[in-house]
């Protein structure tokens, strides 16, 4: 069990079977310590996985600027909503111990927080109406006695680090968007927590996708990435089992067309043979001469198999989502 993500002044790299204290700055003094504060971004944000719904939820600290972000799409009607919002500097910054902590977010009508305990995990959602998108309120509550072992990892990249600490949960509650409401199952709906603390490199890319469901009382479910790596760091990929976050690495992503076409997504030891179809997707591009990005996630279903090595588990019509980054960053 690691206690902290620098012990002695000294980085740990690898997998985690626990979430650590995690503050990356320890490591360094000084001018140093200025320069890679700046340099990372920081993020904890929240997939929501339900039938009727798609959704998710940001909040970020790119140093220079702060923002918060959400959508909420309705699989049925096939119309999406965004809402977003930013500040200069945070007034707080991340937590270095979130699953203890609270992180808020306040600008103007944007009201969104996490509150982390050791039983449970509480997302507040308050966002006020404009001319041309509808109110938007939740409360949800996630189970942490039910949720997954954390996929925890600590790498060197090209360029830069790496730390991510990923949960999900079983997920009650509501999300009122405008005048249509969202009923949370913990028997079936899942939240899927994503927390970095990460030092990118200016040229930064990858292909990212997660999705989960439950099984008789148990979430099943994976995290699949394919970015430029270091020969013999780990990579943010696994198979949540009921046991464990199984290590998972090489993973080949293909998208057989543009926008809407499907995703597979194949592990070379073939425990991950999955197909993703998406339904709608959210993007953002700039394009400021020194900075640029390129990012989009698509949300959608999986179909196919995962498997621990023992158990195989068919993906059928298994909500989550997908995304494509390209950045200078």
């Amino acid at each position: 069990m690691v206690a902290s993500l620098v012990e002695n002044g000294q980085r740990q790299l690898g997998r985690f079977t626990t979430t650590p204290w995690a503050n990356p700055f320890d490591e360094f003094h000084g001018v140093k310590k200025v320069f890679e504060r700046f340099r990372t971004k920081e993020w904890a944000g929240f997939t929501l996985l339900h039938p009727e719904m798609a959704g998710s939820m940001i909040i970020q600290d790119a140093k220079y600027l702060v923002t918060g972000e959400l959508y909420v799409y309705d699989r049925a009607e096939d119309t999406m909503v965004e809402w977003a919002a930013n500040r200069l500097r945070p007034s707080r910054r991340m937590p270095a111990d979130l699953l203890h902590s609270r992180c808020v977010f306040i600008s103007g009508g944007f009201r969104l927080g996490y509150g982390f305990s050791d039983h449970e995990v509480l997302i507040l959602i308050d966002v006020d109406a404009t001319p041309s998108r509808p109110a938007v309120n939740g409360r949800l509550t996630l189970d942490v006695a039910g949720a997954t072992p954390p996929l925890v990892v600590s790498s060197l990249m090209p360029g830069g680090a790496i730390y991510t600490n990923k949960l999900v949960y079983p997920a009650s509650g509501y999300i009122l968007c405008g005048d249509k409401r969202y009923e949370f199952d913990p028997k079936r709906d899942c939240a899927i927590l994503d927390e970095h603390k990460s030092h990118l490199p200016y040229h930064t890319d990858w292909d990212w996708s997660t999705f989960a469901w439950q099984v008789d009382g148990h979430i099943i479910g994976a995290n699949l990435i394919s970015r430029p790596s270091l020969p013999g760091q780990e990579e943010e990929s696994c198979i949540w089992t009921p046991t464990q976050a199984q290590p998972l690495s090489d993973i080949t992503f293909t998208q057989t067309g543009d926008d809407l076409s499907p995703w597979s997504m194949v592990s070379a030891d073939g425990r991950v043979n999955v197909v993703f179809n998406p339904q709608g997707h959210k993007d953002h591009n700039l394009n400021a001469g020194l900075v640029a990005m390129e990012y989009a996630q698509w949300f959608g279903h999986y179909n196919g198999t995962i498997s621990d090595g023992v158990t195989v588990w068919p993906v059928e019509n298994v909500p989550g989502v997908c995304e494509r980054m390209h950045a200078r960053l």
